[in-house]
């Protein structure tokens, strides 16, 4: 079966009972169809050597038939999906990590249902959204690369990881792998506990964790968990807008702001310790689930490191606020 094909009757089973934003695949292949027939019928009427200079025109240049209405649609429908996968991973994780009256409050407020099979399910299907909606993005650049002997398609790819509406590199993606690994280290004892998807886990090479996943259609993640400040495993991790992932503390020096008054009041100036990019703190998301994870696999590491990390957040924490006194009093 084509890919296309598998798509469209994934997504509208899917949305028979969810309203969920999808790639317009159709939509964009007839798009791709009309440029494909201007260009051969601009062909037939040119001469041979204006007809070689029109292609490489083309190849070096935006396309002047499809990219007006080509690359806007699916930059909308990238953005979409983006927004409906984070919000969905969120308010699921948020789910798993509450209790008491407030799990209570999200359950009547989602209507969601709170056993491990349904939240099991319900992280299965966000992973398989995620999955083949990316799947279907690179598919339909790689289709338009071809029909125009170009590397305009690539050069999308690479704006929309600058613009964070790659789905691959969304934050929410690295928790949901977390979470999978969390679920099923709780029902291990379990044999009919589901898994979310086969090949995911957390290895450690040279003593340096990193979380693994292969998925189908030969798409591989491999999210380092090394800290690139301290150079050493992640705790407290938190993943900026970019999709690195740093020490909570780390990411608070890198953004030359303190503990107390958090990272979201970073200068939008400041850049990604990696990247270079800038305003990528104010969007920081906190990775709880990792944290859970790591703490479990790396139980003697985390309780020297919790050690050491409460006498630091202590230190800076009074240096805060004696500044914060000093200035006050005017000294």
């Amino acid at each position: 079966m084509k890919f296309c094909k598998k798509y469209e009757e994934y997504m509208e089973g899917q949305c028979q009972n969810k309203k969920l934003p999808r790639v317009g695949l159709k939509k964009l292949k007839k798009i791709l169809k009309r440029c494909r027939r201007c260009h051969q019928s601009r062909s037939v009427a040119m001469p041979a050597d204006t007809n070689s200079h029109q292609s490489s025109t083309c190849s070096q240049h935006q396309c002047s038939v499809c990219d007006g209405s080509f690359f806007p649609s699916l930059l909308k429908e990238m953005s979409e999906v983006v927004g409906c996968f984070n919000k969905r991973a969120q308010r699921l994780l948020e789910l798993h990590l509450s209790s008491g009256f407030r799990k209570y409050l999200i359950l009547l407020k989602e209507r969601i249902q709170g056993n491990h099979i349904a939240l099991v399910q319900e992280g299965k299907d966000l992973v398989t959204y995620a999955i083949i909606n990316a799947i279907a993005m690179r598919k339909i650049l790689k289709k338009y690369d071809k029909i125009h002997y170009s590397k305009q398609g690539q050069a999308f790819k690479s704006q929309a990881q600058s613009m964070h509406i790659e789905i691959l590199q969304s934050p929410w993606l690295c928790e949901l792998m977390a979470f999978h690994i969390n679920l099923r280290e709780n029902k291990a004892k379990n044999e009919k506990a589901l898994a979310l998807f086969d090949g995911c886990f957390l290895i450690f090479n040279e003593g340096k964790p990193s979380l693994t996943c292969e998925l189908f259609d030969s798409i591989k993640l491999d999210i380092d968990l090394t800290c690139s400040i301290c150079l050493d495993t992640v705790f407290d991790p938190v993943s900026l807008t970019c999709g690195h992932i740093f020490c909570y503390i780390c990411a608070c020096k890198g953004a030359s702001v303190t503990i107390v008054d958090g990272l979201q009041a970073a200068d939008p100036k400041e850049k990604c310790p990696l990247c270079r990019e800038e305003g990528v703190y104010e969007g920081a998301v906190h990775l709880e689930e990792l944290n859970i994870l790591l703490s479990r696999s790396c139980p003697e590491y985390w309780k020297e490191r919790h050690q050491t990390e409460r006498v630091e957040r202590l230190r800076l924490a009074k240096e805060h606020w004696e500044s914060q006194c000093r200035a006050f009093v005017g000294v």
